[in-house]
């Protein structure tokens, strides 16, 4: 049992590390050996993961005209300005395809900027405009606010649980792709 945020207690079941039944008798099988989506976790982080962005992506889509790729994109830039076209694709694990069009609508209505490498001018650089980082602060304490909503349900040590998995998978998960 643990203390969540909002004084009330629940079992969290095996502390980090402890192994533990699968929460269905085949795991992420299903009766007759096909995949059970229920209990398939990359199943249920992409739909977990679609759920939060809608949830934000309804906050900014209508009154900023956005797509959550032109968010996302916005996003990185946000934080690391002069990532080229590459670069925001890979932090984000988007198709490149995806970013291509995301940056190119995102260009025709200057949200943000492009220039050339100093060093490569082979190689464009991106960053916000002054029209897009005007926007990005509006989204943000909203996206905040949103995330605080979504983790509000877990305890404090829940929460730092629940960050530390998540590095774990993550870094776990970039060795698939080698």
């Amino acid at each position: 049992m643990t203390m969540r945020g909002d004084g009330k207690s629940r079992d969290l079941g095996p502390p980090p590390g402890a192994l533990r039944a699968p929460t269905s008798p085949q795991g992420g099988c299903g009766q007759r050996g096909g995949l059970d989506l229920d209990h398939f976790v990359p199943y249920r982080l992409s739909v977990l993961s679609n759920r939060v962005s809608k949830a934000i992506a309804n906050e900014y889509s209508v009154r900023f005209g956005l797509t959550i790729p032109e968010w996302r994109v916005m996003a990185v830039l946000g934080g690391t300005p002069g990532l080229s076209a590459r670069a925001v694709a890979e932090r984000t694990e988007m198709d490149k395809v995806q970013v291509s069009r995301a940056v190119a609508r995102l260009l025709r209505t200057r949200r943000i900027q492009r220039s050339t490498d100093g060093e490569d001018g082979r190689v464009t650089r991106l960053s916000l405009s002054a029209r897009g980082r005007a926007i990005y602060d509006e989204i943000v304490p909203l996206a905040l606010q949103l995330e605080e909503r979504f983790l509000s349900v877990l305890s404090r040590d829940e929460r730092e649980r629940f960050d530390a998995l998540m590095t774990t998978l993550s870094q776990e998960a970039k060795t698939f792709a080698r």
